[in-house]
């Protein structure tokens, strides 16, 4: 009895696997032939230019930060953030009272200094005429040995505090123009013509010079006249800039306007920052001359570039989406030769390293995989270089169909309405 019954419950068993299988099977091969749908886009010629996108900041070419090279309080501010200055213009005076104290002792060591040349050079004149005349009359031996000694002694000495006499004044008198450029430096005034961009004192503070470690910086004055972009470019973009290369600016500040720039300097040095996790990113700095400068535009102001770096007309060109890689339908099939299937394996290392590009066709319903040879693209559209013909129909869409769902021979059926919208 219990083999009986353990009988029928096989059978059950396997009846409901069998029809599992069944199903299986029925479904899958209901989802070989279901008809995908999809657009498409003509094989058209266009222009395509390539762009490589990059975001910086405003600046002006030239910008001057002014320091003081001497400590003391500032007693006199003659411009205001903002102020159009000339060169040469006086901006800042610093209390002179310690200065004047110490140019006008250093100026009175000087004159002190060339009183004393005066006096030396009288005393050597007197000793050497002294030396002269004891020498005479020793030669006639009217002058005994120690007379003539003791007159040269005399005049050595002279001409030794004489020689030193002048050294002593070559010192005072450069201590004392020393002093008087630190005195010079108490007045600061602009190097070139242009805006102050930025003030980071007021008058009565007190500022510390350069002479000691950094000093304070008191101001920014910049030429607005010849303004840049100041852009990081990507390491993987970076190759395709180069100087001379057109850009469009958008500036945050300034909406619905776009500058027009040109790149005058490439970085050679990378720039690496780090994300939120270990990788790190690596950008050159690209400077691009604005070509219409703007009184709007303020150092500072953040900006969007797209620089211009490749371009071609009257390319076939199919929309980016129509792009896509499939590995897996290029490996080779059993009934090949061995000779075919080696060359296949070495195509398939290679496949590995660069997916080829392939692109799907309306084949009277089906699609029909075809390789190509893409060149550069824009945001919309990429150049073919190699594979398709003008005004082959190639599918566009969806993308889940493109990139996943398509195999070549696929059933297809075009959808009337492309990226949300009824076609017309």
């Amino acid at each position: 009895m219990a083999k009986r019954k353990s009988k029928k419950k096989l059978v059950i068993l396997a009846t409901v696997i069998v029809l599992i299988v069944v199903i299986a099977v029925a479904f899958l091969s209901g989802r070989k032939d279901e008809v995908i749908k999809v657009t498409t886009a003509k094989v058209e010629r266009r222009t395509i230019v390539q762009t490589v996108s990059a975001v910086g900041e405003i600046e002006p070419e030239t910008k001057v930060k002014i320091s003081s090279e001497t400590s003391g309080e500032i007693i006199y501010l003659g411009v205001r953030e903002g102020d159009t200055v000339r060169a040469n213009q006086l901006l800042v005076r610093i209390k002179p009272d310690i200065f004047q104290t110490q140019l006008e002792q250093f100026k009175a060591a000087a004159e002190a200094a060339k009183v004393q040349i005066e006096s030396a050079r009288a005393e050597k004149v007197r000793a050497e005429s002294e030396f002269r005349r004891i020498s005479e009359l020793y030669e006639k031996e009217f002058a005994s040995k120690q007379e003539f000694e003791l007159a040269k002694a005399n005049y050595e000495r002279a001409v030794a505090a004489y020689n030193a006499s002048l050294s002593n004044y070559q010192q005072a008198l450069a201590a004392y123009k020393q002093m008087q450029k630190s005195f010079e430096r108490t007045e600061i005034y602009s190097p070139i013509n242009g805006i102050v961009t930025s003030l980071s004192v007021e008058k009565g503070e007190k500022v510390v010079g350069t002479a000691q470690m950094a000093g304070t910086e008191i101001m920014q004055v910049a030429d607005l006249s010849v303004m840049n972009a100041i852009v990081e470019v990507d390491e993987n973009d970076i190759v395709n800039v180069k100087v001379g290369d057109t850009a469009d600016i958008e500036v945050d500040a300034i909406p619905d306007e776009i500058f027009k720039g040109v790149v005058v300097e490439t970085g050679h040095s990378a720039m690496t920052s780090k994300l939120g996790t270990q990788d790190e990113v690596k950008n050159f700095k690209v400077k691009i001359r604005i070509l219409n400068p703007d009184r709007r535009l303020r150092p500072g102001m953040s900006c969007n570039a797209e620089i211009q770096t490749n371009k071609k007309e009257n390319v076939l060109a199919i929309p980016l989406q129509a792009v896509t890689v499939r590995l897996e339908d290029f490996t080779p099939k059993s009934d090949v030769s061995s000779g075919e299937i080696e060359k296949s394996q070495e195509e398939k290392k290679t496949i590995k390293k660069t997916p080829p590009s392939v692109v799907f066709l309306n084949d009277k319903g089906k699609a029909k995989m075809v390789k190509v040879k893409t060149g550069i693209s824009d945001k919309g559209y990429i150049e073919i270089i190699d594979g398709l013909k003008e005004g082959d129909e190639v599918i566009s869409g969806s993308f889940m169909a493109v990139s996943k769902l398509l195999k070549d021979g696929s059933p297809i059926k075009v959808d009337t309405v492309k990226f949300g919208k009824k076609s017309k």
